[in-house]
């Protein structure tokens, strides 16, 4: 059995929505964590259709992954763009990496970026991480290790215990960047990751 991804864990900020929510989200993420995706899927897509971003987001996460329905990245776009759009910064995430990645969407960098800026603005460690990549790597955006630096060294603080090898990534690839850069560069960058605010859209 696949172990569960945390991404689906999302029921404490709707524990003020009222029982008529909060329960039907906290039985599909006991079902999801148990494996039963076909249950997960059947609990929370209601919640979806409802308009609900955070139901939006999973029921993408499950077409993603072929957990509960069969693996339908077009599909899986449809729902992250409906969370996404709505200020959800790991539906955010999630349509970035799908245009990274051309899955359910023709590859587009620069479409990548505008929804990766969205999750990173928001505090969201993986969009901050991509889109630092994105300027490492010049993908969408004009190579700039200033931003490079600035965006992975925010990823390094808000990557979760659980994911510490993805923090060592961000980690290695913020070095990396800080030995094309001069000193001047540097402090510029570290100014602007001490400055930074995340910007809450919801």
């Amino acid at each position: 059995m696949r172990r569960p991804s945390a991404a689906f864990i999302l029921i404490i900020p709707l524990l003020m929505a009222g029982p008529a929510i909060a329960e039907p989200f906290e039985d599909a993420t006991k079902a999801y964590n148990s494996g039963d995706y076909e249950t997960a899927y059947r609990l929370i897509k209601p919640l979806a259709e409802k308009g609900l971003p955070e139901a939006q987001f999973n029921i993408g996460l499950l077409y993603d992954k072929g957990q509960g329905v069969p693996q339908n990245y077009a599909e899986a776009v449809t729902w992250y763009r409906k969370a996404a759009e709505q200020g959800n910064a790991k539906g955010q995430y999630s349509l970035g990496r799908m245009y990274i990645k051309s899955q359910g969407v023709p590859q587009d960098y620069a479409e990548a970026v505008t929804w990766l800026r969205k999750a990173a603005e928001q505090g969201n460690a993986k969009g901050q991480y991509s889109l630092g990549m994105m300027y490492y790597r010049g993908r969408g955006v004009p190579k700039d290790y200033v931003l490079a630096h600035m965006w992975l060294n925010l990823s390094t603080s808000r990557y979760p215990e659980l994911e510490n090898a993805k923090r060592e990534w961000a980690d290695i690839f913020r070095d990396i960047a800080a030995s094309k850069m001069t000193s001047a560069q540097l402090a510029e960058a570290q100014k602007l990751a001490q400055e930074w605010k995340p910007k809450m859209e919801r």
